[in-house]
């Protein structure tokens, strides 16, 4: 399987009690792309993450990460291999500071060499827009400010596929033009998968969309394809 996309996935399939949550999924991410997967509610997102991640043991077909099968890898072993995932529900230390939270990601990549870490979570937190908040207890943050820091701790794996699964979720308008920049910033850097329901986000980020119902894919395409999409209309997106 050639590497020039990071991801694909072909037949990819879960099934619980007889009922497929996901079906026959063929899915293709090129290096270094930002791709958003959206779809209405119970499209089947979060089994197709998951199974992506590793979280979640498919029940047919596979996986390829850099033109290597890691089907049955589980999520720990993906993490080493280059993915990073961001939960949709924050999952920082609240009792450690928000720089140590940033320092325990970083030591999975640079080990115990105290200046390049310090010199790691410096950046990171340059990055992201928290250094004012870097020795604030995670767990005193709001709920948006904890989705930055978790972005930050994923980024701070200097990941080659970061999946941000509802990155924007409790974000503040200030905070939400801050994670376009961030974005933007990041494109061809690191390849990044992204769900979300902010279609303003994900229309002004993404270089493309595949567009999940039912379980199946519905549509893949450029922002203005999908915007154009008869059945996505229908299906999802409405007005935008």
């Amino acid at each position: 399987m050639a590497a020039v996309n990071i991801l694909e996935t072909k037949g990819l399939t879960k099934t619980y009690g007889g009922l497929d949550a996901n079906r026959d999924i063929d899915f293709a991410l090129p290096r270094g792309d930002v791709h958003a997967l959206i779809g209405p509610n119970g499209a089947g997102k979060s089994t197709f993450v998951g199974m992506l991640s590793g979280r979640i043991p498919a029940t047919r077909g596979q996986v390829w990460f850099d033109g290597a099968e890691v089907t049955r890898l589980p999520a720990h072993k993906r993490i080493s291999l280059g993915i990073a995932y961001t939960f949709q529900i924050t999952s920082v230390f609240a009792k450690l500071p928000v720089r140590e939270n940033v320092a325990l990601a970083v030591r999975r990549i640079l080990g115990r060499d105290r200046a390049a870490v310090r010199a790691k979570v410096d950046g990171v937190l340059e990055r992201v827009g928290m250094v004012d908040q870097a020795y604030q207890l995670a767990g005193d943050l709001s709920y948006g400010h904890q989705r930055v820091l978790e972005i930050g701790m994923g980024l701070a794996q200097n990941p080659e596929l970061f999946i941000l699964d509802e990155p924007t979720q409790g974000l503040a308008l200030p905070e939400v033009e801050a994670f376009k920049n961030l974005v933007n910033d990041l494109r061809g850097e690191t390849t990044i998968l992204l769900i979300e329901h902010n279609m303003n986000v994900v229309m002004e980020v993404s270089d493309s969309l595949t567009v999940l119902n039912h379980g199946e894919v519905l549509a893949r395409g450029t922002p203005d394809e999908i915007r154009e999409n008869a059945d996505v209309q229908a299906a999802y997106l409405g007005g935008v």
